[in-house]
């Protein structure tokens, strides 16, 4: 089958997504599952000097605080994505194998 810009696509999660069968991620519920927060800076592209976590390690329940220096030192430079994982198998609809995004912290 051929593809090209333009041509519709069949869509074939949308009548489990409309009648309230999907399945989500947040779905999923585990004993001892942790969950994790995010907090990005509310200035762009602003260069931070430092940033002081020591407010939420004191908070109940928190189980870590980490910050892209703490990362960085661990020799940690960004998030992989599952597409290099040699056994699993990451296909575009043409066959040809998903490209390896990186993730930058």
């Amino acid at each position: 089958m051929n593809f090209g810009i333009g041509q519709s696509v069949q869509r074939t999660e949308d009548e489990a997504l409309l009648v309230g069968k999907g399945n989500f991620s947040d779905d999923v519920n585990l004993d001892g599952q942790a969950f994790l927060a995010v907090v990005r800076s509310l200035h762009a592209h602003a260069d931070l000097g430092a940033i002081d976590g020591a407010a939420a390690r004191a908070m109940l329940g928190v189980l870590a605080v980490l910050t892209a220096a703490d990362l960085t030192a661990d020799g940690i430079v960004g998030i992989p994505s599952l597409v290099r994982d040699p056994s699993a198998e990451f296909l575009n609809r043409d066959g040809s194998r998903m490209p390896d995004v990186s993730y930058p912290l």
